[in-house]
């Protein structure tokens, strides 16, 4: 599952990495999806030239993207999900290492911060940020975060049923982890290689970094997102 707005750049790089014939070999049925918000240049195009499943979201931002492609998870007959940002800064091939992990765990997060980090991948503020972040997770959880707002992980189904989410921006790495750690979910991590991003940056690193730092403040206290203490569902935007 790939999550896109104007990644047409990125899209191009990541498609074709995808190791869908070792994959195969591995016993897994491989669907691709893109699931967009909107995009308004050659992202659409690009995805259906390499046979993907193009996903309208429900709602704006990278939370509700996500979201959208866990309700078409849950509903499908898929047994795993793995996801990452469709910018170009993951390497698609280490789709098959977060799966092997997977077999021992719910969750498995890709970890930058132990990885190989590219020249000019990541800002000071943001490496600063990222491991400031990562630590408070982990202090306010009482479980190793690793890599906090990491956009590659593998999930199994059990996983993907038992999170409780309402985020709709890019707080929702911060909103998983802690789901995960409240629903007792069996949380991997391994390292990963991460590289500079192809096309425009939508993160902003201060804006971006308080509204995560809230989020993981306000599961910690209260538990299950409103939606969910309501009865207005889950995943589920309306």
């Amino acid at each position: 599952m790939l999550p896109t707005l104007d990644e047409e750049y990125g899209l191009r790089s990541v498609l074709p990495e995808i190791p869908t014939l070792k994959l195969e070999q591995m016993g897994w049925n491989v669907n691709i999806w893109v699931v967009d918000g909107g995009s308004e240049d050659q992202t659409i195009e690009i995805a259906n030239q390499h046979g993907c499943e193009v996903v309208n979201q429900a709602g704006t931002g990278k939370g509700a993207a996500m979201r959208t492609g866990f309700t078409k998870f849950l509903s499908s007959k898929h047994d795993a999900l793995v996801m990452l940002d469709a910018d170009g800064t993951y390497d698609a091939g280490e789709i098959t290492n977060l799966l092997n992990s997977l077999e021992s765990n719910d969750v498995v997060i890709g970890n930058r911060l132990k990885g190989r980090i590219d020249p000019n991948a990541m800002t000071k503020l943001n490496y600063f940020g990222n491991h400031m972040l990562t630590w408070i997770a982990s202090g306010l959880y009482g479980v190793p975060a690793n890599d906090l707002c990491t956009g590659y992980w593998a999930f199994s189904k059990k996983a993907i049923s038992s999170l409780k989410l309402n985020s709709m921006r890019f707080e929702i790495e911060a909103e998983m982890f802690a789901s995960c750690v409240k629903e007792e979910l069996i949380l991997g991590a391994i390292p990963i290689s991460y590289r500079a991003r192809l096309g425009e940056a939508k993160l902003g690193s201060v804006v971006d970094g308080w509204a995560i730092f809230k989020k993981l403040l306000i599961r910690r206290i209260f538990g299950d997102p409103i939606e969910v203490v309501t009865g207005k569902g889950n995943l589920d935007m309306n």
